[in-house]
């Protein structure tokens, strides 16, 4: 079988996916129009003239044309201003699991930036209505199964994670799997969360965090000591040995993202990312796109760029998948179902 043949026929799952950065030009020009606000011109301010030649697809196309990390800041909070209402959220669920089945990707775990709808004083209840609206037709049209992350914005503050934890605590037999912090790492440090964390898991909820992504490794540390299961780039661990040891031993899952971490220029150049050294040390890799629209990247690339450019074999890729299955908050009953997918395939 042809190597994207293969890569396409794996099912898999991603964990580590933004239902805002998942918004392709169309969809994001699209709320635009329908909320009649004009997007950012190269410059980052905003046309006010009236015209609509700021709303096309080839405005959204150069707003994702960013070099760097601050340039992603700017297209990620031009898509969340956007998203405004029930029938936004709708709309952008269901075309993100519409995508999510053009990539044989199952099951997926996706992050919604509920502290950034609260920061600017809007209702969460409606926009999840319309979120699950989408989630349910995307279930029945797809045949994908979907779990919801409610992320906290660190450099918020605890206060503010408050409310989005316990939003999510409320909507746990919605579909909704577990609570995350996002953020400036530096500026939120993950000790201020601690005891959050351990109220959201006694209340059923499961534990992620960004760390290591613009971080060092003392930022993954403490993700691990405020109860992470789950680690979202990890970019630091590498230079960290002891760190290493730890993560494998306890088979942490971390949740890679390779184009994600070159487009921001947080690894200088694909020859330099770690994730093969992560998973020939042991470490429990899974493959992610984090923001595919606007990484220009889907989960299938993903699985490419690890073969082509990482020599990653097929059994590899197969090991990467099953990863993504077994790291995912799903029952077990349910993670076997999937797992036995890969097993079948010939």
């Amino acid at each position: 079988m042809k190597p994207e043949l293969f890569i396409q026929a794996l099912p898999k799952a991603e964990l580590h996916l933004h239902l805002e950065g998942s918004l392709d030009p169309a969809t994001l020009a699209e709320l635009s129009r329908r909320n009649n606000t004009p997007l950012p011109t190269e410059n980052n301010r905003y046309d006010t003239t009236g015209s609509g030649d700021l709303l096309s697809e080839a405005d959204v196309r150069r707003l994702y044309s960013y070099q760097d990390f601050t340039g992603f800041l700017m297209a990620f909070k031009a898509a969340t201003e956007r998203l405004r209402t029930p029938e936004d959220y709708e709309l952008a669920t269901y075309r993100l699991m519409q995508k999510l089945k053009q990539q044989n990707a199952v099951h997926a775990e996706v992050y919604v930036s509920v502290g950034v709808v609260r920061w600017r004083g809007q209702e969460f209840e409606p926009l999840f209505e319309g979120m699950e609206r989408g989630r349910d037709r995307g279930q029945r049209d797809f045949g994908i199964s979907l779990l919801w992350i409610f992320d906290a914005v660190r450099h918020f503050g605890p206060d503010a994670a408050a409310d989005v934890f316990d939003l999510a605590a409320k909507f746990r037999d919605r579909n909704v799997a577990g609570i995350g912090i996002g953020g400036d790492e530096q500026r939120g440090p993950a000790e201020w969360f601690h005891d959050l964390f351990k109220k959201a898991a006694d209340n059923g909820l499961r534990l992620t965090a960004h760390a290591g992504e613009t971080g060092g490794p003392e930022s993954v540390w403490a993700a691990l000591n405020i109860g992470a299961e789950r680690i979202g780039h990890g970019l630091a661990i590498a230079r960290d040995p002891e760190l290493t040891e730890v993560l494998v031993e306890k088979q942490v899952p971390i949740e890679v993202c390779i184009s994600s971490n070159l487009r921001t220029k947080l690894c200088a150049s694909v020859r330099e990312h770690p994730v093969k050294r992560f998973f020939d040390s042991g470490l429990m890799v899974t493959l992610n796109t984090d923001d595919p629209a606007m990484f220009q990247t889907s989960l299938c690339k993903e699985y490419e760029l690890a073969q082509q450019e990482f020599e990653f074999t097929d059994d590899h890729l197969r090991e990467l998948a099953r990863n993504s299955f077994e790291a995912s908050f799903l029952p077990v009953e349910k993670k076997l179902r999937f797992l036995q997918q890969i097993d079948f395939m010939v």
